[in-house]
């Protein structure tokens, strides 16, 4: 494996650490010779980032010859400290790992050769396997946000924290920015996986109990590791999010919705009571619309600002066939069509007598017709809005002229130094 010519750069963030930091640099030195033997790697060097601590972590670390040693006057934060050990290392491939003890810098053998292997951008350790000593209020923490994020990426993920991963140095590009502080790592994730732009690998490792006490708070950061999920969901796949809340919202409008509906279908008639019924049905069904239309727009955005191909496959694809080509101009006016023959019996009673004695479920299916109709006409008004800006930046970037033009000549009678305007 040796002779591919990587240097691997360990970054080891450490906030007051000295229970755990000599050990775990003594195992990473003795790991170095492992790794450079079966994991494709030339040569290892272990940067210890010293985050602010106010014991003895960095002094223990700058007793170890072979260790560069970076510190910080104040905390800064997990991931600040990762990014300046990336900054700072000279490898090729980039990795990091707790201080606490709990990885074995001897898998990081196993975590290289992936990256050539299974030419895998970023390859993480996962903690998620069996003799796990994770305790059991993080791990179904953790199990939750990979349920999340699988959802929203669809892709399977076990774990989206965790602390021991090996990068590619050229995929850090894809990667800024990231957050400073401890939801570095599940941020990092959702990114890689809803962007689509690198490949992540999974490999199960060990994971011990760690040596001193955690700086994880449960509550307060997995807040911010559901929050940076989410955002990275709605920066790069808006869609997913909306559709699944549009996809709950019509559940519940037909939940409450369809006792009176079938009711209707059974006798020709509705009682009074249902008023409430439908008006909650209608109000969660326009959520639904609006959600999806919302979906649609949003998911053009993205793709507009990323430059990325939209999608025509899947739920997303689906819907925005159903507004393009102004389908969403011929639904809303339909809709409106419906609208008014619901409503006709009254609308000529109106006229009539100049009052009106229609049931009122009538007024309230036209409503809910109507405001349909508006989102699918706005929706179609704003898509073909975005095709226009795409037309113009498209034409534009046809028109740019190179920096340079090499003047030519058609023929041996052609003069020299001809001008290009």
């Amino acid at each position: 494996m040796s002779g591919s010519g990587h240097v691997l750069t360990v970054v080891i963030p450490a906030l007051d650490e000295e229970q755990a930091i000599g050990a775990t640099l003594e195992r990473c030195l003795c790991a170095r010779d492992a790794i450079t033997a079966s994991g494709g790697v030339e040569r290892v060097e272990i940067v210890v980032v010293n985050d602010g601590s106010r014991d003895r972590t960095e002094a223990i670390a700058c007793g170890f010859a072979d260790v560069t040693v970076l510190g910080f006057d104040r905390n800064r934060g997990y991931g600040a400290a990762i990014q300046s050990g990336f900054a700072h290392g000279s490898g090729d491939l980039v990795a990091f790992m707790d201080a606490d003890g709990t990885c074995d810098p001897m898998h990081f053998a196993q975590l290289c050769r992936a990256i050539d292997e299974q030419q895998a951008d970023v390859v993480l350790g996962s903690r998620m396997g069996e003799g796990s000593a994770m305790p059991a209020v993080r791990a179904f923490g953790n199990a939750l946000f990979a349920w999340i994020l699988g959802i929203l990426a669809r892709q399977s993920i076990r774990d989206t924290a965790s602390g021991m991963r090996v990068l590619r140095r050229s995929a850090l590009a894809d990667l800024t920015p990231l957050p400073d502080g401890l939801h570095f790592t599940p941020a990092m994730t959702a990114r890689i996986l809803l962007e689509g732009k690198l490949r992540l690998v999974e490999l199960p490792m060990p994971y011990a109990e760690r040596v001193g006490r955690s700086k994880l708070h449960v509550l307060r950061d997995g807040v911010r590791f559901l929050t940076c999920i989410v955002q990275a969901a709605v920066t790069h796949r808006p869609a997913r999010p909306l559709l699944l809340a549009g996809f709950a919202a019509a559940l519940c409008a037909a939940a409450v919705g369809g006792m009176p509906v079938l009711y209707y279908l059974a006798n020709r008639r509705l009682e009074e009571w249902m008023i409430y019924r439908l008006l909650l049905a209608s109000l969660l069904a326009t959520v639904a619309s609006l959600c999806v239309a919302t979906a649609v727009v949003a998911e053009r955005v993205a793709a507009l600002a990323h430059r990325r191909v939209r999608r025509e496959t899947g739920p997303t694809g689906l819907a925005s066939r159903l507004f393009r080509r102004r389908h969403g101009w011929w639904l809303g006016l339909g809709l409106t069509t419906v609208a008014i023959l619901v409503v006709r019996p009254g609308l000529i009673e109106y006229f009539r007598t100049g009052h009106v004695e229609m049931h009122w479920s009538r007024a309230a299916l036209a409503s809910l017709l109507v405001v349909l109709a508006v989102a699918s006409a706005t929706t179609a008004f704003l898509l073909d809005m975005l095709d226009l800006i795409e037309r113009e930046r498209t034409g534009l970037a046809a028109l740019r002229l190179p920096d340079r033009v090499r003047p030519a000549r058609s023929g041996p009678q052609a003069g020299a130094g001809t001008r290009v305007g």
